[in-house]
């Protein structure tokens, strides 16, 4: 059957189902190329007025259908593409129906497939109606009871959601296992694995007293390296109880980990599925970020027990309420675990690297979008990222007090329901007692607003005035914007770093910090007591996801790095300092930002992360982004040169922090690894000195006793232009080239490497044995480290790049939708480049439009990236 042509979903045509079911059982017969699936379920008409029954269905072979016992006939129901509808159903009823499927044969890693020998599932967002006809809607809520056989011996291991209630043999070599969720989901959480896996167990006592099992499932010979995510995992449980009183509701929690995954993981009811790369970490194998990725991915996914599982959406287009609400809440939770300061830091870097460019271009849309044709092409930073900076604004606008009251009352008012975000803002409103009728403008306007300030010193009165004004450029289907509420953490200090309190108009006392929001496109604030010249910094914390334009001066910014109270606006200082040194608006202020990150090494004991986020400075994609008119090859050569001046002042610091011995015995605490990072961001501004520092990298790599600082090694030594570069090369694939995970690494440093012969490198990597077309893990390190990682290359002024690319998601489409369409994000800001640039994207992109057999996933992102 073919696929349905694409048809756009609008939220204002939002209907709810004329049918719910209430019950599921399923029964899977489990064959690699002909898998049955038996499903029944109960169902039952939810308006009053008769009509048809419309199931969606995706690569299915029906083998029988029957309500209530009596096989229907042909002229009681219809195929059509993408549907079976059933004519004429009686008002409530059960429904029986058989599939047959290929799990061995699905390459789109949606639904049941097979990856490495194992059955597993992915149903989100619309997966699961490649396993059988099904209401495949989040407002459709059932319980779920699953029945699994299968070969014993090549399938020992059976899961599914909920508990196990039954386990036996039969036939001689067949087994079952049957699995009972007794939480009301909707199909998207439905999951099942099977096969032969290790695995390690654990427990957890929650604060009411009941024991939970859990286990984490491996390939053979992996259940050592998922030691950490099962700490992790509890860390979460026990930090989900403390912060947000949430207990968990399961007699088990499972976790599957899946070397072919399209996502980092997914929160499926009690049987959470990983990919592999964010479960299996140790010291030889894993850096310091795998570590830290682990930690947060395995905390979201838990996360979304609540948010997401017992509260979940009401259609996709509330995607939002429950993915960026689980973000803020997983970025708390790593606060909590490392550094809060370095955390939002880092945090801030994620958004800025990927949404901000995002709402730039073609690709833009609101948090919570209004149409689609394909929703898995909005699992983008926008509803991820961004809708967390909404939430944690959210809760500076209300106050942490208000906001924890509103937490409760909608667990509390919203649980076992399907909800939108309407639903959630509502219980904030009713704790604070404040319309957030303007706030609704986060969730429903695009663009990154830009926030402009400007400030006047009044001596004689001793006044400071701040005049702000916001304006947020027009972004595809939404020309006329409306300001935003925004909220503001103001603060000042002298020149010599000196705390000044001031007090703001309308205030009855003095204040170090001003925590206000602002609402009108333009806003004037004058703060009182003010006894010398301030040095304003107006967004301490990153308290909203804007812009900023505060026209400080390059002293004004070395003082905020020295001495502002805030580690935001410290490293931001910084960051502003590079940024105008490479864009040409302060080309004599180099030395003094070298003399300035020279007292952070020198202070770097105190915080060693915080010193390695400063040392590295912005990269060439954000430079991409900011620069009025940008040329990739300029803005690298700008951004080298200030590298190599930094290099160059601070070698004496850097060398030695660059070669310190490893630390033993491994650590991945925040402690080890902030040190670590320092390392490896001395080895970075190292390499900018060229090719004369290959012999001192490469006895770093060779010495190194963690992942993370051989591949920092080798990262230097290729963007250093060392010849060393590809002897190191061959001994890392050499002695790692059994391990999947690792030599996605290998891969991925040669494709970012910004190195003379990196394009004809790519092109060699694409030919290379190990490169796996179906191995989402293996196309991304490839594809995704070129493209985004290596952006001079990328926009190379010949179109080389866009070629390479495009290539790339034509053979993959067929295979992997999902995949192909993900990995056109990089062509988002083709039309920000000169004519020549632009002709070359163009060219790619209309070549893959001009495709007759293109997906509707890739061909809606080919579409909005060419308007």
């Amino acid at each position: 059957m073919r696929d349905a042509e694409p048809v756009t979903i609008r939220l204002s045509e939002y209907a709810p189902p004329a049918y719910q079911i209430d019950e599921i059982a399923l029964v899977f017969s489990l064959e690699p190329e002909a898998t049955l699936v038996a499903a029944r379920s109960h169902v039952r008409r939810s308006g009053v007025a008769p009509a048809p029954l419309v199931l969606n269905g995706e690569r299915l072979e029906l083998q029988s259908i029957a309500i209530d016992g009596a096989p229907l006939t042909t002229d009681q129901y219809r195929e059509e593409p993408g549907k079976l509808i059933i004519l004429d159903p009686p008002p409530e009823f059960r429904l029986d129906i058989v599939t047959r499927i290929n799990p061995a044969g699905n390459t789109h890693l949606e639904g049941l497939y097979m990856s490495g020998g194992r059955f597993c599932t992915q149903c989100e967002a619309e997966g699961f109606r490649a396993i059988t006809y099904a209401l495949d809607r989040p407002d459709v809520l059932a319980r779920y009871a699953v029945r699994i056989e299968a070969n014993k011996a090549a399938y020992p291991t059976l899961l599914a959601n909920g508990n196990l209630t039954e386990s036996g043999e039969f036939d001689g070599d067949r087994h079952f296992a049957v699995w009972v969720d007794p939480h009301p989901k909707p199909s998207y959480l439905f999951a099942l694995c099977a096969g032969k896996y290790e695995s390690i167990h654990d427990s957890f006592t929650t604060k009411s007293g009941r024991n939970v099992a859990l286990g984490i499932y491996v390939d053979p010979g992996d259940s050592e390296r998922a030691r950490y995510a099962m700490d992790a995992l509890k860390r979460s449980m026990q930090w989900d109880e403390q912060v947000f009183q949430r207990e968990y509701d399961l007699d088990v929690f499972n976790i599957v980990a899946v070397r072919d995954f399209n996502f980092g993981a997914m929160e499926n009811k009690g049987l959470n599925i990983f990919n592999s790369s964010l479960i299996l970490a140790d010291a030889e194998t894993a850096t310091d970020a795998d570590f830290e990725a682990i930690e947060a991915v395995v905390g979201h996914e838990y996360f979304h027990n609540w948010t997401g599982n017992r509260i979940t959406c009401r259609d996709w287009f509330q995607l939002c309420l429950k993915e960026g609400l689980t973000v803020y809440r997983e970025q708390e939770f790593s606060a909590d675990q490392r550094s809060r300061p370095t955390q939002r830091i880092k945090d801030v870097k994620r958004l800025r690297g990927r949404q901000f460019s995002e709402d730039a271009g073609p690709l833009a849309h609101p948090v919570r979008p209004s149409s689609y044709q394909k929703i898995d092409n909005f699992y983008t930073a926008t509803v991820y990222e961004k809708g967390g900076e909404v939430i944690r604004m959210l809760k500076r606008v209300i106050g942490a007090e208000a906001f924890e009251r509103g937490m409760q009352l909608y667990f509390e008012r919203r649980d076992g329901t399907a909800s939108t975000v309407e639903d959630f803002v509502a219980c904030f409103e009713e704790a604070s007692g404040k319309s957030l009728k303007d706030f609704m403008g986060w969730y429903e306007q695009a663009g990154t607003p830009s926030l402009t300030v400007r400030g006047t010193y009044d001596a004689a009165a001793r006044t400071y005035t701040l005049k702000l004004s916001q304006r947020t450029a027009p972004t595809p289907g939404q020309p006329t914007k409306q300001a935003l509420p925004i909220p503001l953490q103001i603060g000042f200090i002298a020149k010599d770093g000196a705390i000044i309190a001031s007090k703001l108009e309308g205030d009855t006392i003095s204040r170090v910090e001003h925590k206000l929001v602002i609402t009108g496109e333009e806003t004037t604030l004058k703060f009182s007591d003010v006894l010398e010249p301030p040095i304003p910094a107006v967004l301490r914390g990153f308290s909203a996801p804007v812009t900023l334009d505060d026209d400080l001066t390059i002293d004004e910014r070395l003082a905020q790095m020295a001495h502002d109270p805030d580690p935001f606006t410290r490293w931001e200082a910084g960051q502003s300092i590079a940024r105008a040194i490479m864009l040409g608006e302060a080309p004599n202020a180099a030395p003094a930002l070298a003399t300035a990150l020279g007292r952070e090494l020198d202070r770097a004991q105190e915080d060693p992360a915080f010193a390695a986020l400063a040392l590295r400075l912005p990269d060439l994609n954000e430079l991409l982004l900011t620069a009025q008119k940008p040329d990739p090859e300029v803005l690298f050569a700008a951004r080298e040169a200030l590298r190599r001046t930094v290099a160059t002042t601070l070698r004496d610091k850097l060398t030695p922090l660059a070669t310190a011995p490893s630390e033993t015995p491994f650590s991945p605490g925040a402690d080890a690894a902030g040190r670590r990072s320092l390392k490896a961001a001395a080895l970075d501004m190292l390499s900018s000195l060229g090719a004369e520092q290959g012999d001192a990298f490469l006895e770093v790599f060779d010495t190194a006793r963690s992942m993370t600082e051989g591949a920092a090694a080798l990262e230097a030594l290729g963007a250093s232009g060392s010849d060393a570069f590809d002897a190191a090369l061959a001994r890392f694939y050499e002695r790692w080239k059994a391990n999947p995970l690792v030599i996605d690494k290998w891969f991925a440093i040669q494709a970012s490497s910004p190195r003379a012969d990196a394009l004809a490198r790519a092109e060699r990597l694409r030919a290379h044995p190990d490169f796996n077309l179906k191995n989402p893990n293996r196309v991304r390190a490839l594809a995704a480290a070129f493209a985004m990682r290596n952006p001079r290359v990328f926009h190379s002024s010949d179109g080389g790049g866009y070629r390479f690319l495009a290539s790339l998601v034509e053979q993959i489409d067929p295979l992997n939708p999902a995949l192909a369409a993900r990995l056109l994000t990089p062509f988002e800001s083709w039309k920000r480049f000169d004519a020549p640039r632009q002709s070359h994207a163009r060219a790619a992109l209309e070549q893959l439009a001009a495709l007759t057999n293109l997906s509707k996933n890739t061909r809606e992102m080919v579409e909005r990236t060419l308007a």
